[in-house]
Formats: C-alpha cells, structure tokens, sequence
C-alpha cells in the first residue's frame, strides 16, 4: 500500500504563479512570507505529513476512535502525533502573533492544510474544528475570554469545537433548543444535547474548548434568539490552571461510513448540576458568530475535496503502474503490461490528475483573495477580494467536496475489484470523502447560498466581474500557436458563454421564480466550479507556456499545457450542458405531485 507524497513541486507553481505569493507577502502582516519561507515551511509540512500522519492514516481507520463511561480514547499513535504536531508549532501557522501564532497568510496554510488532509483526514479534522474556534473568539470575544483561552488553543494544548446541530435542529438552525441560564456571578448554566460534534472528546489534548449555541430565557424565536457560549470541558481557575470537571459529556460517539480516527460526538451539557458557560459578544448574536466558525470551516472542507483528488490519484497511479494485465490494445500476442498503458485507464488517471490541480489552483487563489480582503491598505480593494471570496466559498466547499467523491470513486474503478477490497486503500478514500460533501452545509445548501445570498442579492455583480476576468484572457490565447491552444481557447470561450447565460438566468428569474432558479442551484454551482478551475487552469498553461518558450525544459510545463488541454477536452466542455440544464430543466423537477415519487 503506497503511502502520501505531497505535490510539493505543483504547490509551489500554484502559489507562486497563480495565487500571486510575491502580492501577498507585500501585504501589511505578510512581509514575512518570503518566497525562502514558504518554501521551507512546505518541506517540513511535507516531512510531517508523510512521515508521521500518513502512516497512521490506515491503522486509525481500522481501529477507530473508541468510547467508554463518557471519554473517547483515539487510536494508537494519534495522541503522540498530536503533541509533535503542536509542539512543532503547526496548530499556530496562520494565527495572530497577538496569542503565540506565527501569523502567516491563508495561502501558506491553505497549502499546508491540504496537506494534512490528504495525508489523514481524520486527524486533520481536530486542527480544522479548533482554528475556527480561535478565529471566532478573536473576532467576537471579550477580552477576558480572549485572555483565558486564545494563547492555549493557539499553541494546540487546548482544542476547540463547534456545537450547533441537535436532533431536532439540523440545517434548520432556528429549532435550536439548548437553553442557557444566567447565574449571579455573570456566567451561565448551559442544557441541552448537542450531536455530529467533530472531535467533541478525544485524549489528545488537556482541555476541550466548546462553542455551543443556546437560547437564554428572554430570547426571541427563530435565528434571532441565538446565542453563542464557551463551554470548556475542564473549568478554568483564575491563575489559568486547569479546574473541575465541567457538565459536558460525551455521552456516544457515531459509527460512520468513514473518518473512523474522527470521533463524532453527542454532546450532553448539563446532566447534573448545569454545564458553566460564558456568553460570547453580544446575547442573541449567536448564529451570526458561529457563521466566522462555519465560513472558515468551509474553506477547509473544501480543502478535503482538493486532497481527496489528490490521494486518491496517488494511489491509483502508483496501482497503475505495477499492476499487470493484458497486452497492449491493439497488440496481439504481445508481452502483458502495466494498465497505465490502456487508454480508458489513462483517461481516469488524466481526469483525476486535472481535477485534483484545478481545484488546488481554485482554492489558493481564493485564499491569497482572502489574504488582500483582510490586509489590503486600499477599502476598495479589500471590498473587491472580500465578494470574490463571499462568492467562491460555496463554490471551493461544494465543488471541491463533489469532486473529491467522484475522483476517489474514480480511484477505486481503476483498481478494479482490488479497490473494493479494504486492503488496497482505495476504499478508505472513497468512504471518507463522502462526509465532505455534507457536513458545514450540503452541496445543496452551498448551492442555495451561491445563487441568493451571493448572487441574486447584488444582481450578479461579482459574478460579471470574474466572467470578464475570465474573457480578458481570450488575447493571451489568440497569441498561441499549436492544437493544445487552440482546443483550450475553443473549449473556454463556449464555457465562458455558458456560464454567462445560465448566471443572467439565475439573478432575472431568483425573485420572480425562486423555485425554479433553485432546482438548478447545485447544477450552477457545479458549473461555476468547472469554469472558474478552468480558468485557473488555462492562466497555468499560458504561465507554463511562456517557461518552455523561454527555453525551460522541465518536464512540469510541458505536463502542465497537456493536463489544462485534457481538462479543457473532457471537463470545459460539460459547461454548455449544464447550462441547459440550468435555463431549461426546471419544469422537470418540479412537475410530479408528491404522491408521484
């Protein structure tokens, strides 16, 4: 079983050439991310990932996060990586200095972040969870919440969770129920059952940090009456110590399809005497803070899919080319070879190697996008990136997750009957992508959310921006000679087109006809993601180009116009479709009454 080797060589050209890292580092709080310094930082996160996550990935998946009397016990070799992880300072990369973070730009820990979760999902979901808890207490907590907690959770001696779903509150935010008492002293008693908490208890760390939401006594109904609370699972003493136990248990874990290693939680705050907890911000604001957790959680998610592409074509490439079968096509009696050589399996490897660099090159971009909308000196230009970044969020968590469950069940079809057998590997991709598709919103839910809040809402203003960023590429083009070029022009200047159509669709018809722009919500979503990694993906073959014409031989420039020819070929030219699908297909959906189904 091949173990994880970071694409180092292809991050770099993403974040160098497309994500603009010399930009960035010009930014005010990014001067450090010197090209020497990011370059070192992605060997050593290579070294980690492979040395040290990797090789748990498959006994963690095996053996599976265990729960006993209310406490979670994580694999063998979980809780030491853990502790190197964090004394290795990698829980602080992109975190402000303020708390002990090494401050450096999302881009930098985009990459990094990839990394990990390709090398072992599960045990990157607890860094994820507890980077969104920090970045909502930055923005939101008093500065005695700020005091107590951020420094601990920043160094990873402390891990962080988000507690939002109930039974009986799961997209629907506004049936939340867990109440919250106020108490004399100014804290309050938290009640209430809280499930799906990732990593809600775990053995790796001293203290567990839960952002739970809950509706105090003189709170209004609906989203409006939600408030947001730190509930730790040991109380803090005044000198920072680490106190009783507080009334917050894990009372099950779920058995998954996948992410064993992960532990999912039901969270019971309460059963006793009253789990303490302390209000965060504003009373009734909860929902709208919990939203920084969910956005940035989002990105994240969307980096799951990037690195499932990834994996999972890893291990179907190196399957490919030891495994034995067959003569040549068209070969008669000739010697048996690797199955690289057969052209339906080429085809597979070709589509996940595209996919897994498209939405790479999507994701960093966004996050260099997200760097200049936090740090650039101009409002303008933070205004700019910051609806570029609104805009592609549903896009890079949807169409990145949707990916990474078709390419890692594309990776168990090249193994053929091998793949469906647990020893392989192949499996374990396919079972863990699947989770990243759902949770932090459905694909569905990012869809609805692309086309009201982030396009119907300003009338596709954003929308027309990118297209017209993505048209003014149309001259660099023309000025290519070869077929490569010219099939990519000819595939993206339709894409470009359909994209376009089925967007002005979109905005006219959202308010006459909400339905019906909604049943092609997840289609345009798809569409937009198709298009806008192609985009990235032709500005990859032109920077490319240009190397080999300047007379660099490397190998990568020319794979590099070969893959965005391939993406163009097999993947642009799904766009026209899908707009079809968009404009045209909603009388389709909705016409069955109910009992038709």
């Amino acid at each position: 079983m091949s173990e994880y080797v970071a694409p180092v060589r292809d991050m770099q050209f993403v974040i160098h050439e497309l994500a603009g890292l010399e930009q960035v580092a010009q930014l005010p709080g990014c001067e450090e991310a010197s090209s020497d310094l990011v370059d070192a930082v992605l060997e050593e996160a290579a070294k980690f990932a492979e040395e040290v996550l990797s090789p748990l990935n498959w006994p963690g998946d095996q053996e599976g996060a265990q729960w006993r009397d209310k406490a979670v016990t994580m694999p063998p070799g979980f809780k030491d990586a853990y502790k190197l992880f964090a004394d290795s300072g990698w829980t602080a990369l992109a975190c402000e200095p303020e708390w002990g973070g090494q401050g450096l730009p999302k881009l930098v820990a985009a990459a990094v972040a990839e990394m990990w979760k390709s090398a072992n999902h599960a045990f990157s979901l607890c860094p994820l969870l507890t980077a969104g808890a920090i970045e909502a207490l930055v923005l939101t907590g008093s500065d005695e919440l700020k005091a107590t907690y951020l420094e601990k959770m920043v160094s990873g001696v402390w891990t962080g969770t988000m507690n939002l779903t109930e039974p009986n509150a799961g997209s629907d935010l506004a049936a939340v129920r867990t109440r919250a008492e106020p108490q004399a002293d100014g804290s309050y008693k938290i009640f209430g059952q809280k499930i799906f908490i990732t990593y809600g208890d775990h053995d790796m760390a001293e203290n567990i940090v839960h952002l739970v939401l809950a509706r105090t006594p003189t709170a209004p109904e609906g989203v409006k009456g939600i408030s947001l609370f730190v509930v730790p699972k040991f109380l803090i003493n005044v000198d920072g110590s680490l106190g009783a136990r507080n009334d917050a248990y894990c009372v099950s874990i779920e058995h998954k399809l996948g992410i064993h290693a992960s532990p999912t939680a039901i969270m019971a705050f309460g059963d006793h005497s009253g789990a303490i907890g302390h209000l965060v911000g504003e009373e009734n604001r909860g929902l709208e803070y919990m939203f920084i957790m969910m956005n940035a959680a989002r990105f994240g998610v969307g980096l799951e899919g990037v690195a499932a592409c990834e994996r999972s074509y890893q291990r179907a490439r190196d399957y490919a080319r030891e495994r034995i079968q067959c003569t040549d096509i068209g070969v008669r009696g000739g010697p048996k070879v690797p199955i690289i050589r057969h052209p339906d399996v080429r085809r597979m490897l070709m589509t996940m190697k595209s996919r897994a660099e498209a939405a790479r090159a999507l994701a960093y971009v966004v996050a260099a996008a997200h760097d200049a909308a936090v740090h650039h000196p101009d409002a303008g230009e933070r205004k700019r990136n910051q609806a570029f970044v609104d805009l592609m969020i549903p896009v890079v968590k949807g169409w990145s997750t949707e990916s990474g469950v078709t390419m890692a069940s594309m990776g168990v079809q090249v193994h053929g009957g091998m793949g469906y057998v647990e020893e392989t590997g192949a499996a374990q991709h396919l079972r863990d992508a699947q989770i990243s598709t759902i949770y932090e919103g459905t694909t569905g839910i990012q869809a609805n959310d692309l086309i009201g809040r982030k396009m119907a809402r300003e009338g596709g203003a954003t929308l027309q921006a990118v297209i017209g960023m993505m048209r003014a590429l149309d001259a660099d083009l023309a000025g290519q000679d070869g077929a490569n070029f010219a099939a990519i022009r000819s595939r993206f200047g339709v894409a470009i087109d359909a994209l376009a159509s089925a967007g002005e669709w979109i905005v006219a018809n959202y308010g006459a006809d909400v339905r019906a722009a909604s049943s092609g919500a997840v289609p345009f979503l798809t569409l937009l993601g198709i298009v806008a990694s192609g985009w990235q993906m032709v500005r990859a073959a032109l920077i490319a180009q240009a190397k080999i014409d300047a007379g660099n031989s490397d190998p990568f420039y020319a794979a590099k116009v070969v893959t965005a020819r391939f993406y163009a070929d097999h993947v642009l030219s799904q766009a026209a479709g899908l707009a079809s699908s968009i404009i045209d297909g909603a009388e389709g959906v909705l016409a069955l009454a109910e009992e038709m189904f």
